[in-house]
């Protein structure tokens, strides 16, 4: 510079403007609500995704996604699930492969059906009223709406995927491979019809699987039986009127029972009841069998004031005994109870609560239909889809156990107190406890025995499939253990221990809205014969060839049947099953119409990753695995991850009556959804996550201070061309560290996402860029940067470093924050055709890692934390205003060390204008660090004047030919 740019005023020469200050256009707000918008319409027109598959001879990565169901506008679960797959096809693509996502919606089922009946209900319209067809194609339009409305959602958040081709499970082609992936289980002898008890729904008229159900807290009837031992050999010869007592949950089920476990591993005695309360309903004198466990227990709650223990009752005893069931001769009764019921050993009973005995209703649960099953008790069919007892049962006729509002019915206190009347109740009281609920109505659930459609887990399927075992079961357990990387792999053993203890898979559900179960029955034969269920395969072409033309509507038609059956077999003499399927079965089926069937997918209709939330082993993960095992013989997926649910800051679950829940879209309209992606990056997802507005103020400044690192890139890389660069070789040694860190940081951070572990991924790059750069390494070179010559080697070595950091953060940052580092990419690379999402990450040389000079400079920072904090200490002091003003000596006790620091201008690097080094034992007045021993700083002023253009204060200035600086910036100026 000449002497010209200098301006001479009384105060002192003006060198500003001889200083090289960033220049940027790149702001410091980064207003992402209102640009992230341009942003991705910028994207859709340059075809992001699509130039992406475009690239060849890349190695697919498919993450299969898992539908949403498409009826509501999206909640923070929906954003962080979208986002998290997200991060891994962007970073999967940018690590070189070819990284596909086929967004997809889960289209038929309950929730959509039950929708429509409202609208129904409100017109005072009854759906029975409507063509089934008609009924259909409004559920259709209604979730068509809400995909359209998602899609916009799902596309704010910054998801790159294939948006215009989305897979819907209503889609024409999607129903007829959905129905031939049913046939495969007609045709492989997995599909049977029972009769058995399964979760019911009174309020929605159906059937549902246990991913449709949860708990909630619920107040319960709670009784205790007296079941009457009838006469019979053994001890029951002497002990005359003994009565078993049972304990139920459920009244209503007692007019069902048909039997009463006991455990002989359990030690029961008779107990003869001595006194009691006033109001008490046990009578002094009678004899109770129970469990010794319980017994006191039971007393107290009959309000039994006195009792003995008179004698054992073994296993033996129990053998073969009968009792008599409580509504034995009741009044208005008509004989419908004038039975005896078994006694029967079941190793469910347990001595946890109740009287160490069950009541035995074979239709109205799981326990109870098993030992059914093993001892022949006969099956009752007492109670109605509706959740009434059927018209014709004596005294209970049509009583409701759950009002189609989903409250509590007349039925359970009906019982009891017919119970009383009986003199069978021995006690009653209330409990609350967790109790299965709808997760759609929220109303609560029974167990009913009704004719189903089930897939057998443990059968041997005739299919010749076999490589990972001959059931479903078995396929799917070798598949959890084989063939299957969980992320975290605690989701293996949850899903594991699942398989492992499942009953057979209810298919069908007894609705309208869904894919039929595209199957005929022979008129008048039993579902256990031969030939009950029509196994051709030309019938089911025919069926898959009309569905793909004209949909699942087409089997309501009413010539449908007689079409297809046509020529094969005769239709008056089949039945059409009007079922539909289990939504889990569509779901879990995508493997075959996604992954299989599309261009974009992998013949083997094998997923690399399937990512849901945790709740998605009873569900997603579940039903796609038994779908898979039953028609593909093995896991549709390579990988599984799971990550936790969405709760307030203080921990709590969300809900909109608590005012607590957080909505994506205000987050967006507040933040922007890059802030919104970064909060996801910052938590560990593999556990419950919080969010809310102190913790989204928390991430705002995360990014903010990570913006400014980049802003500073950006605003020194101003003008930078390749004459400028310098061979890492060549270089001071700080840039060779920062070299060998970014070679650390590239290995870390592919591993990282490769492991699809965000948050480590993130923290790495986040404490590299705001502390290793921004608070040393850019703290060191601003002075480089803005007073070197511009073609003096350090101010090179500098700039160039700065360059592949550009590239490198920038890049790497990518798949986290799409919208910033699109910004900063224009920023410096500004262009109608190009985009930060069309590059991979650089290829980072191994030869930046020096292990050895990284040990050197680990040396040097630590010596540097003495000297900063003891400058930090004047400072606050206000005896110095910049550590410029220092000139400090540091006393060094270890010779390595002081070797280390004398090999480098260790005043630079602590940002003073002067130090000493020496090897004397630092005076007791020096300042040390307790993590730093061996290390005291004694201050010292910098001797000289203040260079008017660096700002170092140097005993040479004003030595020179400008006036006011030192030798350095006086040859810069020239």
């Amino acid at each position: 510079m000449s002497d010209t740019t200098t301006t001479q005023t009384d105060a002192g020469p003006d060198y500003r403007d001889t200083v090289f200050l960033p220049q940027t256009d790149f702001p410091m707000r980064a207003g992402l609500p209102q640009r992230e918008p341009d942003w991705l319409a910028r994207w859709e027109r340059l075809g992001v995704y699509d130039q992406l598959r475009a690239k060849k001879s890349r190695t697919p990565f498919i993450l299969h996604d898992g539908p949403p169901y498409a009826n509501g506008n999206l909640h923070i679960g929906h954003a962080l699930n979208k986002v998290l797959k997200d991060f891994i096809t962007r970073s999967q693509q940018m690590m070189g492969r070819d990284a596909r996502y086929v967004p997809g919606w889960d289209c038929h089922g309950l929730p959509i059906e039950w929708k429509i009946e409202e609208q129904y209900r409100e017109r005072q319209q009854r759906k029975d009223d409507v063509d089934v067809v008609e009924f259909r194609q409004e559920c259709r339009a209604f979730a068509q709406g809400w995909v359209e409305t998602q899609r916009e959602q799902f596309k704010r958040l910054g998801v790159i995927g294939k948006w215009e081709d989305p897979y819907l499970t209503m889609n024409y082609h999607a129903e007829a491979v959905i129905a031939a992936e049913f046939m495969k289980l007609l045709m492989n002898g997995a599909l049977y019809q029972g009769s058995k008890p399964v979760m019911w729904s009174p309020v929605e008229k159906t059937a549902l699987a246990e991913a449709e159900v949860e708990y909630h807290d619920h107040t319960s009837h709670t009784i205790w039986v007296r079941f009457k031992v009838q006469p019979s050999q053994g001890i029951w010869e002497t002990v005359k009127d003994a009565s078993v007592v049972i304990w139920t949950t459920t009244p209503w089920t007692m007019p069902q029972n048909r039997a009463v476990a006991y455990n002989p591993a359990i030690s029961y005695g008779i107990y003869e009841v001595g006194a009691v309360a006033e109001n008490a309903t046990a009578r002094v004198g009678e004899l109770l069998v129970l469990a010794d466990a319980l017994a006191e227990g039971v007393m107290k709650s009959a309000k039994v004031e006195g009792f003995t223990r008179l004698r054992d009752v073994t296993p033996a005893d129990m053998e073969g005994v009968l009792l008599a069931h409580p509504f034995r001769g009741i009044e208005g009764g008509a004989g419908e109870w004038d039975f005896d019921v078994p006694l029967l050993p079941g190793d469910h009973v347990t001595e946890d609560a109740g009287t160490g005995f069950v009541h035995t209703a074979p239709s109205h649960g799981d326990d109870d239909y098993q030992l059914g099953l093993k001892f022949g008790l006969p099956m009752t069919y007492n109670v109605e889809a509706d959740g009434t007892y059927r018209t014709d049962l004596p005294i209970f006729g049509g009583q409701a156990i759950l009002t189609p509002e989903g409250k509590e019915g007349p039925a359970n206190v009906s019982v009891i107190k017919q119970l009383s009347y009986a003199g069978a109740l021995l006690a009653k009281g209330k409990i609350k406890h967790s109790y299965p609920h709808s997760w759609r109505s929220k109303a609560p659930l029974i167990y009913r025995n009704t004719p189903q459609w089930f897939a057998a887990i443990d059968k041997v399927l005739a299919d010749g499939m076999g490589e990972y075992g001959d059931t479903i079961r078995s396929r799917a357990l070798t598949s959890i253990d084989k063939l299957v990387r969980w992320t975290p792999q605690t989701g293996r053993n949850r899903l594991y221990s699942m398989i492992e203890n499942r009953p057979d898979w209810v298919l069908s559900r007894q609705r309208a809205w869904g894919v039929p179960l595209t199957c005929f029955v022979k008129k008048g034969a039993r579902p256990d014969a031969e030939d009950f269920l029509l196994r051709d395969q030309r019938v089911n072409d025919r069926i898959i060839e009309a569905f793909e033309k004209d949909g699942a509507d087409i089997w309501y038609h009413a010539d449908f049947k007689a079409r297809m059956l046509d020529g094969i077999a005769d239709p008056a003499a089949y039945d059409q099953v009007m079922d539909v399927l289990d939504v889990w079965f569509d779901s879990g089926s995508t493997h075959a119409f996604v992954i299989r069937d599309r261009v974009d997918g992998s013949p083997d209709g094998i997923a690399d990753l399937y990512l849901e939330g945790t709740d998605q082993h009873r569900g997603w993960f579940h039903s796609s695995l038994l779908q898979a095992c039953a028609t593909k013989g093995r896991a549709p997926y390579k990988g599984v991850l799971t990550h936790g649910f969405t709760l307030d800051e203080k921990g709590m679950k969300m809900s909109k009556s608590l005012g607590n829940t957080v909505a994506p879209a205000d987050v967006i309209k507040e933040y922007g959804a890059d802030i919104l992606r970064l909060w996801v990056a910052q938590s560990d997802y593999t556990a419950d996550l919080r969010i809310g507005k102190e913790i989204l103020k928390g991430t705002a400044d995360s990014y903010r201070r990570l913006r400014n690192t980049l802003r500073f890139v950006l605003g020194n890389l101003d003008g930078f061309t390749e004459a400028e660069r310098v061979q890492p070789e060549d270089m001071p040694e700080l840039e060779q560290w920062v070299l060998h860190r970014l070679a650390q940081i590239d290995a870390q951070l592919r591993h990282g996402y490769d492991a699809y572990d965000f948050q480590s991924v993130f923290q790495s790059v986040f404490q590299f860029a705001t502390v290793e750069l921004s608070a040393f390494y850019f703290d060191i070179r601003k002075d480089a940067l803005y007073c070197d010559a511009p073609d003096a080697l350090r101010r090179r070595s500098v700039r160039t470093l700065l360059d592949l950091l550009f590239h490198r953060l920038v890049t790497w940052l990518a798949p986290v924050l799409p919208f910033t580092m699109e910004d900063v990419w224009l920023s410096r690379f500004p262009s109608e055709e190009d985009s930060v999402h069309l590059h991979d990450f650089p290829v980072t040389p191994a030869s930046w890692l020096n292990d050895d000079l990284a040990a050197k400079w680990d040396v040097v920072r630590r010596a540097r934390r003495v000297v900063t904090a003891a400058l930090e200490i004047k400072r606050t002091e206000k005896v110095i205003g910049a550590s410029l003003e220092a000139a400090p000596v540091v006393h060094v006790e270890d010779g390595a060390m002081l070797a280390a620091l004398q090999s480098v201008d260790f005043a630079e690097i602590c940002i003073t204008s002067g130090l000493s080094l020496t090897a004397d034992p630092a005076p007791a007045e020096a300042f040390r660090l307790s993590e730093v021993p061996g290390v005291g700083v004694v201050f010292e002023e910098a001797p000289g004047e203040k260079c008017e253009r660096c700002w170092k204060i140097l005993p040479d200035v004003g030595s020179h030919a400008h006036p006011g600086t030192c030798a350095r910036c006086d040859a810069v100026l020239g």
